[in-house]
């Protein structure tokens, strides 16, 4: 395997028509979740990936597992639970900003995730162990299995990649600095957004927040500017890489997710810094070209054609 993740994923209900909830009466189903997202975008890129949780013995969950299992995605160490229920989102859409969304995943079976339901020879299977911030946001006992992970990657040379990912609907910001950080220490690789690295740290400029985490350990910091493209840096190198531009965004939702699968495929093919940075920007911008959080992700010569590697031939 060349990535394992986990977290919890959730059915997502998308509104068929902008404004209030209230209001509207039809939606679309599909799943949500940022580390099936990064596996999904793994997956459609050529990798062998593997992601789990637990999920409620429901039809939701089955779902879930049905649509990552058909993506290529191994869900083989998915737990099912039958005594608690698959979480749930809806998106709430406005005109010319980002969807408002709504949880309902309190005492959900991903939630209820502990460290003995780990598989710890499966972890060491991997290359790369990617966590979010989001995780151990969910229950003391998914933080708890989010730091045993983290010691079964450490003892057994395993690349750690990590998101912040910060929830504040989840959690508080006090608890969050303090965890995430924690985790920072033991990443090496570290995305966080522009906005995350002044709540994390206090910091404004991409290089001092790349200096930060670099200080606390983490060999490559690749900081999201959104539109922008972002700013990488390793122990030899470090820049800013141009965002591809989008005429008309559908849905951002996703699009972080999109570049840590994009940039994460470059390390696996052994690119330079500049070319993973490349292949983060093209999966972010194109996962923002159609709703919803995953469908947008490309496939590898979708993603070469998109930041122009390679020729478009229509026909």
């Amino acid at each position: 395997m060349e990535v394992i993740t986990f977290g919890e994923s959730m059915v997502l209900f998308s509104p068929n028509s902008k404004g209030p909830l209230r209001y509207v009466n039809h939606f679309r189903k599909s799943i949500a979740g940022a580390e099936s997202n990064v596996a999904i975008g793994l997956a459609r890129l050529g990798h062998e990936v593997g992601w789990f949780s637990k999920l409620g013995d429901d039809e939701f969950g089955r779902y879930i597992k049905s649509v990552i299992r058909g993506e290529g995605v191994d869900v083989s160490r998915v737990i099912t639970d039958s005594k608690h229920n698959t979480g749930l989102l809806f998106k709430e859409r406005f005109a010319h900003t980002n969807p408002n969304v709504y949880y309902y995943r309190k005492n959900s079976a991903a939630s209820n995730i502990t460290p003995e339901d780990l598989d710890e020879e499966y972890i060491k299977s991997t290359k790369i162990l990617h966590l979010t911030g989001i995780t151990p946001a969910l229950s003391e006992s998914a933080k708890e299995t989010v730091f045993k992970a983290i010691k079964i990657a450490k003892n057994n040379g395993i690349t750690i990649s990590f998101d912040p990912n910060i929830r504040l609907k989840l959690w508080s910001l006090e608890e969050a600095k303090k965890v995430l950080l924690e985790i920072a220490k033991y990443a090496d690789i570290v995305f966080p957004g522009i906005d995350e690295g002044k709540i994390l740290l206090g910091l404004k400029e991409p290089e001092e927040i790349s200096k930060a985490f670099m200080d606390m350990g983490c060999k490559i910091v690749a900081i999201k500017l959104g539109k922008e493209g972002c700013y990488v840096a390793d122990t030899n190198h470090e820049e800013y890489v141009a965002g591809y531009p989008v005429e008309e965004v559908e849905d951002t939702v996703g699009a972080g997710d999109g570049y840590a699968a994009g940039f994460l495929s470059g390390i696996l093919r052994g690119l330079s810094l500049t070319e993973c940075a490349q292949y983060g920007n093209g999966v972010g911008a194109m996962a923002t070209l159609v709703s919803g959080d995953m469908e947008g992700l490309p496939t590898y010569p979708q993603l070469l054609e998109f930041i122009g590697k390679t020729e478009y031939i229509d026909r």
